[in-house]
């Protein structure tokens, strides 16, 4: 189902929780449409049918490298004996080794704090060239299905985003290579490019790259061009983010904002929830025995015309620590009547997802 317009593909789901896209299918069609190369850089695969994609493509002579975030392959606890099986990332350690014995390029992450990417390039330089981003790691739970069992295990709400051509492949590949190289997080920020937006089928599309092109000041900057509404789903929404500095000044009865969170990071006492509700931001949390394990969303929507999803949640850390990047899509300022069209219909999408959650899953934060 999804939306496709121009070059832009936008997808949310998974339908076990009502969600117009499988997409677990989303990331495997995705992969298996590479005919040259893959750079596959994500916090987490635990999803069997994702891992045989990506050895499948493998196997067709398709030059892979992965990073990981390493913390997946490890236990909080070290077992008593390292050498038996089990635990929680078992399934992680698993995939990690049939990657490797399959001759697959796969490394952990150098970033102390959090490496939290969730993109694909592919094909870079070749017609296919195509990246795959948004806030679903490889894993059951944010895809909501494990189609190597037939077992429904994953219960989080997610978007995936895709971007063709060879204007966002450049950008992606070039972050990859960065961070294959070690320079993560902090390091070399101060002279890295700036970011470069471009177009695709006539829209606006301006990816950035946290820590180092700042997609916070991003993010405030085109929520102080809304005169409609902001809507918002947010996985963790903390108040050392400035973003909810920027919603408290704005929010009132000429600027609606509101939101939906995810309950349980949404509780926390560090969360911005009571300071935005107070202020009057309208909020929502995914509500009990929906089936919905984590709202993982990191999507807004301003002015009915302008999207800004990807992995970024809106914490001090995404900002300043974390391997993040965000994709802002559409532009308040637009004059072409046929890009401003297009642009629409993108936002109505991610909208009417974010309304779905609110209408068929959450209750009032209260």
């Amino acid at each position: 189902m999804g939306f496709t317009s121009g070059g832009l593909e936008l997808y949310a789901g998974p339908p076990v929780l009502g969600g117009p896209d499988d997409l677990d299918e989303v990331v495997r069609q995705f992969i298996d449409g590479a005919v040259d190369s893959l750079l596959i850089a994500v916090q987490e695969i635990d999803s069997e049918s994702i891992a045989r994609a990506i050895l499948a493509a493998k196997a067709r002579k398709v030059h892979i490298q992965i990073i990981l975030e390493g913390s997946y392959l490890c236990e909080d606890t070290p077992p008593p004996d390292p050498w038996a099986a089990g635990g929680d990332n078992e399934v992680n350690r698993v995939i990690h080794a049939t990657f490797l014995r399959a001759g697959i390029d796969v490394i952990t992450d150098l970033n102390p704090a959090i490496f939290h990417q969730k993109f694909v390039v592919r094909d870079h330089g070749k017609p296919t060239a195509a990246v795959l981003t948004g806030s679903t790691n490889f894993t059951r739970t944010d895809t909501g299905t494990n189609t190597g069992t037939g077992e429904v295990t994953g219960n989080n709400l997610n978007h995936v985003l895709v971007l063709h051509g060879q204007k966002a492949t450049a950008q992606y590949r070039a972050e990859f290579l960065r961070m294959r190289a070690g320079t993560f997080g902090e390091l070399h920020e101060r002279v890295e490019p700036k970011p470069v937006e471009f177009r695709l089928g006539g829209v606006r599309v301006k990816p950035l790259f946290a820590p180092r092109h700042g997609p916070e000041m991003e993010i405030m900057k085109q929520m102080l061009k809304a005169a409609v509404g902001i809507d918002f789903a947010m996985f963790t929404f903390a108040q050392s983010s400035g973003i909810d500095d920027t919603m408290i000044r704005l929010v009132g009865p000429d600027l609606p904002i509101r939101g939906v969170l995810d309950r349980g990071q949404g509780a926390q006492r560090w969360a911005a929830t009571t300071s935005l509700r107070e202020a009057g931001v309208q909020l929502w949390e995914n509500k009990p025995g929906t089936e919905v394990r984590k709202l993982h969303h990191k999507l807004m929507v301003i002015d009915e015309r302008l999207i800004i999803a990807g992995s970024f949640n809106y914490t001090g850390p995404a900002t300043t620590l974390n391997d993040e990047n965000i994709i802002v899509v559409g532009d308040l300022e637009e004059t072409d009547p046929q890009a401003e069209a297009t642009q629409r219909e993108f936002a109505a999408f991610a909208a009417a997802e974010i309304q779905r959650i609110i209408t068929d899953l959450s209750r009032p934060v209260l």
